[in-house]
């Protein structure tokens, strides 16, 4: 692996070509020179941006030969222009429009944004815009569970453990990436709670069919944190607290060099919360020494946590040989307290908590236009160590009080296992060695056709040992190797005066498992022998699909794709993960679906100040040998292996609305679908939330107590319809206790306040979760945290 990272390194090109500059002054529609105008450049993926100085003056150099847009943005306003580069620098000045058309409070832009141009691809795409959440006490995660479609599945408060549902289809099928890298090779300690949004450019969420150059295997849809990948110098510091003792503090910067473009950048976050919040419920019970049990309302008290990392890069952009060209590392570390196991039990953990960490070298080259125009590489490689570390050696028996259980004679209440999880006391370690390299090359012929060649490669090789367990035991370690390689090769046209957009795509997917596990025996003379139980695997697939898009009419789109894609078994699913109570199944089989969608875009429609954009999309996935946990299952089990379970469709519907006037937003999308076993009876899939539907408002005000300042106020609703947790269908609804598995239909409302002072350096918000305190439940029925209040401080500064 450490050859291949170098062999990428020796083979980079440095190539000298011709590169010219724009420079202008920026004025307003009366001639008067304006400083602090941001002029951000774009062609295509490639992108520029600079401020105009005190006399107005701008300038952008590192430009080849071509047609770019500009964007410029002063204060309220906003406005679009286009320039052409030939073989020569260009003058050209800035004249900005007074016009309330141009005004970002009301949104009425005269310009395609990326979000609008990705969701005209073909595919099933969410674009979520993260600014103004980067100026609130808004995770990453409650910004996606605000997405049509999609619906976070988190088992507790901040650090628990996260799934992602899309369209009904959650876990691993659904994929997570750090700009196009697997999130799963930074480890659990660098998630997407992890990452503030000041961090994140944009956030795509795809459902269903995965465009191939992200060359995965995700069956269920793919979410892509694009983080911000300008070489504007910045330092951006937040810090906030609130309920439940939640510190959240993250810092980004980033420093360029001019004339020789040398980059330097540099990030960090750290979070902690006690998650002491109040839970109830069937299994929240006291119990005295004669077994008698009471139900109570109980506070959570092993579950606190913490969690702290930093990237830093060094290397050069914008330069005659690379776009970007970085070297660096990734260090994140995490302690995460566990209260109880898959399901709440009437004995609570208490002692029992998991460590991890990671440290990972990293290598990132892009570089458009290379040698040809219309030729484009980009590479990102990592290698690296994640460890995790599970302590459970409290012999002790507790209630949900918090005590210590008394038997009958009063004494205090020893387990037999003697550990809070039932298969006795652990000191276990898994250390693994990881590596990711992802590679693309593209080529435009001309502006209407396009080819992609992609490769994903991701290596894990994991070893496990237990300090407590005997020094034979030990000597003989279990070995776990997991390496998977994606290929994909797609075509991309554009016709019409670009109202009919085409991709049709191909993928190869490998996958080799790899697990010796040492068994102990002992004969009747007591002596010991080690046997080493193998499995060996090593398996090949071929997926393809279509995404395609028409303008019918001018803002009225026609989208639609499908895809056989396949979805190999992750890690957690193969070899087990102790720290999230779920065991090894090595002989697992890959998921086979084929998806369809179907959507309809209408928008954006602008009458006086008014603006609205409606979009809708309709899907089936029909899937072979769905991974999941298994659906018949033991609510007072502690521990769970995935299975494959079969063969399942997924079918619904997806709608957005979104209207704005003047500088009052609103948005509303409502999600419906069937998830049913394909067993003859079409017995729905439990634990999967059915219907849902989000709403949210905002409203801005400008030059409040101070000039050139925003007071922004923000209201967000959630609304989830009840589900059962466990496979009740079969029973009859006449059997008593069936409620105590049922999640209740559920609506979570926040508030949120910020004030952006002027020159926009400083940000002040403060907000209100679940304002009403009302009961909301989440995986299994896990409970989450109820009313909470969190102030946040930003500060932002772009001069250095």
């Amino acid at each position: 692996m450490r050859l291949k990272i170098l062999l990428l390194i020796l083979l980079l090109p440095i190539t000298a070509l011709a590169q010219y500059h724009v420079s202008g002054i920026v004025q307003d529609s009366e001639g008067n020179t304006l400083p602090d105008t941001k002029i951000l450049l774009s062609r295509g993926a490639f992108s520029k941006s600079t401020t105009s100085d005190a006399s107005g003056f701008y300038k952008i150099d590192g430009l080849k030969t071509g047609t770019y847009v500009l964007e410029i943005i002063n204060g309220d306003f906003i406005d679009f222009d286009q320039i052409m580069i030939q073989r020569s620098s260009l003058k050209h000045n800035i004249k900005l429009k007074n016009s309330k058309d141009y005004e970002l409070g009301e949104v009425a832009l005269t310009g395609e944004t990326v979000k609008s141009k990705m969701e005209k691809k073909g595919f099933a795409v969410s674009v979520i815009e993260t600014k103004e959440a980067s100026l609130r006490n808004v995770q990453t995660n409650e910004l996606l569970n605000q997405t049509v479609g999609v619906k976070l599945r988190q088992n507790g408060g901040l650090g628990s453990r996260v799934e992602y549902s899309l369209n009904g289809l959650s876990g691993s099928a659904v994929s997570i990436f750090i700009d196009g890298i697997p999130i799963s090779v930074y480890g659990s300690s660098f998630s997407l709670n992890s990452i503030p949004p000041a961090m994140i450019k944009r956030i795509e969420v795809y459902k269903g069919v995965v465009p191939a150059h992200l060359a995965d295997d995700a069956l269920g849809g793919a979410i892509n944190i694009v983080l911000n990948q300008g070489a504007k110098n910045n330092l951006n510091a937040s810090i906030s607290y609130g309920s439940f003792n939640t510190t959240q503090a993250n810092l980004n910067a980033l420093y360029r060099f001019e004339k020789s473009g040398f980059t330097v950048k540099a990030s960090g976050f750290y979070n902690y919360s006690d998650n002491d919040y109040e839970v109830s419920g069937r299994s929240i019970v006291d119990i005295d020494q004669y077994g008698r049990q009471t139900p109570i309302t109980a506070r959570r008290f092993n579950d606190a946590y913490r969690s702290n990392g930093g990237m830093f890069q060094a290397g050069f952009t914008n330069t005659s040989w690379a776009d970007q060209f970085f070297i660096g590392v990734t260090a994140s570390d995490d302690y995460n307290e566990v209260q109880q196991g898959v399901f709440p039990t009437i004995n609570p953990y208490n002692g029992r908590y998991t460590e991890s960490d990671a440290l990972l070298a990293n290598l990132t080259y892009q570089k458009k236009d290379l040698f040809v125009e219309g030729l484009d590489i980009n590479v990102h490689g990592t290698y690296g160590e994640r460890n995790t570390f599970i302590n459970d050696t409290v012999p002790w028996a507790y209630t949900w009080s918090g005590e210590r259980m008394l038997d009958i004679n009063g004494d205090y209440l020893k387990l037999t296992s003697e550990s809070q999880q039932g298969g006795g006391p652990t000191l276990e370690y898994n250390n693994r060695e990881v590596s990711s390299i992802r590679s693309g090359i593209s080529y435009a012929i001309d502006k209407h056709h396009k080819f992609f060649i992609n490769h994903v490669y991701t290596g894990l090789i994991r070893e496990d040992h237990d300090d407590i367990k005997s020094l034979l035991e030990n000597t003989f370690k279990e070995h776990k190797d997991l390496h998977k390689s994606i290929y994909s090769l797609s075509y991309e046209l554009k016709a019409f005066q670009e109202k009919l957009q085409l991709n049709l795509f191909g993928k190869h997917y490998r996958q080799k498992v790899y697990n010796n596990k040492p068994i102990f025996e002992q004969n009747e003379n007591g002596e010991k022998s080690v046997v080493n139980e193998i499995y060996e695997s090593n398996k090949s697939y071929t997926g393809y699909g279509a995404a395609a898009s028409f303008e019918v009419l001018p803002n009225v789109t026609l989208i639609t794709s499908a895809e056989k894609a396949i979805r190999l078994p992750s890690e957690t699913e193969v070899f087990g993960n102790p720290a999230q109570n779920t065991m090894e199944n090595p002989s697992i089989m890959p998921e086979i679906a084929h998806n369809y969608n179907f959507g309809l875009s209408l928008g954006s429609f602008h009458f006086n100040n008014h603006r609205l954009k409606l979009s809708t999309n309709v899907f089936t996935r029909d899937i072979q040998d769905r991974i999941g946990l298994p659906l018949e299952r033991n609510p007072n089990s502690e521990v769970t292996p995935y299975v494959n379970q079969g063969s399942v469709t997924s079918t619904g519907i997806d709608a957005e609305l979104n209207y704005s006037y003047k500088t009052l937003g609103f948005i509303f999308n409502i999600s419906h679908l069937d998830l049913k076993q394909d067993n003859g009876v079409g017995i729905a899939i439990p634990n999967t939330p059915f219907f849902m539907m989000n709403a949210s408002l905002k409203y801005a005000m400008h030059d409040i107590f101070q000039k050139n300042s925003v007071l922004n106020f923000f209201y967000n609703a959630q609304f989830t319809g009840e589900f059962y947790y466990i496979q009740t269908e079969g029973y009859g609804s006449n059997v008593k206790g069936l409620d105590e598995f049922l999640v209740p239909q559920q609506i979570g409302q926040d508030l949120g306040i910020s004030y952006s002072f002027p020159n926009n350096k400083v940000a002040v918000s403060v907000d209100a979760k679940n304002i009403l305190d009302e009961p909301l439940y989440d995986n299994l029925r896990v409970q989450r945290p109820g009313r909470a209040f969190y102030l946040k401080l930003n500060y932002s500064f772009n001069k250095f």
